[in-house]
């Protein structure tokens, strides 16, 4: 370990903004723990159900607002987008030979995720596994997929939005959530928030490609405006409390992007603006950036895997065990939340094998050496979220 520390270290080219790997860590780091959080599995009657805490605690709403880290996952993205692509540029690139290559990168590991999963649903349905049980696992492993869509649509898009002010997208969800929740508009309108939301925090980090955003009162307005105005859109305008999905909820900040969830995502692209100097100051210490690095390296990976982790360690426990605390029972008690943060380095062992076996997918060759090597290249990694 040490001998990878100084090689990653060593490999670092001088200019290179450490901080944006480390909020792509901070971010996926992030993802990973609010879905193990918040996502239950509960086993009733020979089958598997999906459950969340929030529908039954609702004092643990708080833990969304922590958790909840995509916009941090578009600001990256749009710096690392428009930076890569006036790169390309410069060296005389195509725009469809630079999108390609970043979409290969994106997708590559999707298909192998996807191939892993739909041979265990057949293998789980030939062996009599309740269809419900199985609709229920993948659910879990798909249904995180369309943050990818989004990312590569808005990828696909850097050149013509790299210079759009973030306040087009920011109007555009406000008139849509006008249109649909205040007055009675069609509910179809909110699928237009679904780029109009993440393209907010995707212009903001073009912005910061561009040398803006460096002002310290400017990233503070960013954090206290968007906070307030995410607070008061719940208290005053009856957006839900959450930042993510519940089940049974009448209205979801997520599935689309409400206006509460875009001022979430604008405080926590100040607050992670203003965290960039206090982060490079930390990933001086070669230790520290190589942990930073190898998670930002292999955040394609982390995202896909995560839930397959959990589910793994939920099947095999049910399996050998029985129905267990934190596990398999109704997440409606303090003991559940004691239980399952008992469970989560379980579930991060799990991941770091998964890591280990379907790593090489994200980066091209699973060895030392190679993870140097992606770090050398370019001032930031050539990848996306969550």
């Amino acid at each position: 370990m040490r001998d990878l520390v100084r090689r990653i270290e060593s490999a670092t080219p001088p200019d290179r903004d450490r901080a944006v790997d480390a909020l792509r860590a901070l971010a996926i780091l992030g993802v990973v723990l609010g879905h193990w959080l918040v996502t239950a599995l509960v086993a009733d009657s020979g089958t598997v159900h999906g459950a969340s805490p929030l529908g039954h605690m609702p004092e643990f709403t708080p833990v969304s607002w922590v958790f909840q880290t995509l916009a941090v996952f578009f600001l990256v993205g749009g710096q690392v987008g428009a930076k890569g692509y006036a790169a390309a540029r410069a060296r005389g690139e195509s725009y469809g030979r630079w999108l390609r290559a970043r979409t290969v990168r994106l997708f590559r590991p999707v298909a192998v995720v996807l191939t892993v999963w739909a041979a265990a649903a057949g293998l789980m349905l030939l062996s009599g596994v309740d269809p419900g049980t199985v609709r229920a696992l993948g659910k879990l492993v798909w249904s995180p997929l369309w943050f990818l869509l989004v990312f590569a649509a808005l990828t696909a898009a850097t050149p013509l939005v790299a210079r759009l002010h973030p306040l087009w997208p920011l109007a555009v969800v406000l008139h849509v959530d006008l249109l649909r929740l205040g007055l009675d508009g069609p509910a179809s309108l909110g699928w237009i928030n679904v780029a109009a939301g993440w393209l907010v925090p995707y212009c903001l980090g073009a912005a910061r490609a561009r040398g803006g955003l460096s002002s310290r009162r400017t990233r503070w307005a960013l954090l206290l405006g968007g906070a307030g105005a995410a607070v008061g859109l719940v208290l005053f305008a009856g957006y839900p409390a959450s930042m993510v999905g519940v089940p049974g909820g009448e209205l979801s900040n997520l599935d689309p992007p409400t206006l509460a969830a875009v001022a979430f995502g604008l405080a926590q692209c100040g607050g992670a603006l203003l965290l960039s100097g206090p982060l490079r100051r930390v990933l001086a210490r070669p230790g520290v950036w190589a942990v930073a690095a190898l998670v930002s390296l292999s955040a394609m990976t982390i995202f896909l895997w995560h839930q397959t982790a959990m589910i793994v360690v939920t099947s095999t426990a049910l399996f050998l065990a029985g129905p267990l605390p934190g596990l398999h029972d109704v997440p409606d008690g303090p003991g559940w939340v004691l239980a399952r943060l008992a469970w989560l380095p379980v579930f991060a062992l799990v991941l770091l094998v998964c890591r280990a076996a379907f790593g090489a997918y994200e980066t091209r060759g699973g060895s030392r050496s190679t993870v140097v090597r992606k770090v050398s290249p370019a001032p930031v990694p050539e990848s996306r979220h969550a």
